[in-house]
């Protein structure tokens, strides 16, 4: 689904019936109904009575059709609830008690990654965290470009931004429009599609080759005080989390592409 289509059904009003969730949720991941009730152990004539409402689906059926459809833990609730049940995923603030330990892992990865970038990011891809050498990186960002929330894609894209700083603009940043891109298909979130559709009419150059064969990653380059800093990422993501805010956190952590980057980092450490 592109997000043009995406962007048509968040718009129109949503359904409100389990069976309208399912079926959008089962055509969204391009599957049949026979592929799925072969997937969840039904029979595809029972998923179709569920699809019509001919059928109402038990409270563990819709768990099993969420987990094979491969549904965010925020959209489960949602099911869970068309289909009369209570919501199964909390969704709490990482500042809750609850959710200490996952909060001090997240400091603890952030501040051991260390002398490099690292932050974690929502759903929407606002900062909730950073290390301490992600702002050296952002030195003379106007403020108001900081300002709560601060969009890491916005800042990336923005002509005041990281955009005129990035020494190879127009791959790194089809790159994330990319990644942006997949992150509406799967979830068909539409500030996720309102974000895409904003970074899509920002002034990018075209590519101007496919990438190496023999590159494995892209990298990030950005101008630093004269310098041009080189970076791989990686993302990671809380395992089996059964709270919403911590599957919808992700960590990147920026690694040195070249011992010029590595040395040029270690000089920039705090002390």
């Amino acid at each position: 689904m592109n997000p043009q289509t995406a962007t048509a059904r968040a718009d129109r009003t949503q359904p409100v019936h389990i069976g309208d969730h399912l079926r959008e949720w089962r055509q969204r991941r391009h599957l049949s109904q026979l592929d799925l009730a072969g997937d969840a152990e039904i029979s595809a004539r029972h998923l179709s009575f569920v699809e019509t409402g001919r059928a109402a689906p038990s409270r563990d059926m819709v768990l099993k059709l969420a987990e094979r459809l491969n549904v965010p833990l925020r959209e489960r609730n949602v099911l869970l609830v068309a289909a009369g049940f209570a919501p199964a995923f909390p969704q709490r603030s990482l500042d809750d008690p609850a959710l200490k330990s996952a909060r001090e892992a997240i400091d603890l990865v952030l501040r051991a990654h260390e002398p490099n970038p690292a932050l974690a990011y929502d759903r929407h891809w606002n900062l909730v965290s950073a290390n301490r050498m992600v702002m050296p990186l952002l030195k003379d960002i106007p403020a108001r470009l900081l300002g709560q929330p601060f969009n890491i894609l916005r800042l990336a894209f923005h002509p005041e931004g990281l955009a005129p700083r990035t020494v190879n603009l127009a791959e790194w940043s089809s790159h994330l429009l990319e990644r942006l891109h997949r992150q509406c298909e799967a979830t068909a979130d539409p500030e996720l599609i309102k974000l895409y559709h904003e970074l899509k009419a920002y002034p990018m150059p075209a590519r101007s080759a496919p990438l190496s064969s023999d590159n494995v990653a892209i990298p990030f380059k950005m101008r630093l005080n004269g310098d041009v800093l080189s970076f791989i990422s990686t993302t990671m993501i809380f395992g089996t989390p059964v709270d919403i805010t911590l599957s919808e956190l992700a960590l990147e952590t920026f690694f040195p592409a070249d011992d010029f980057t590595a040395e040029r980092m270690r000089s920039m450490a705090p002390r």
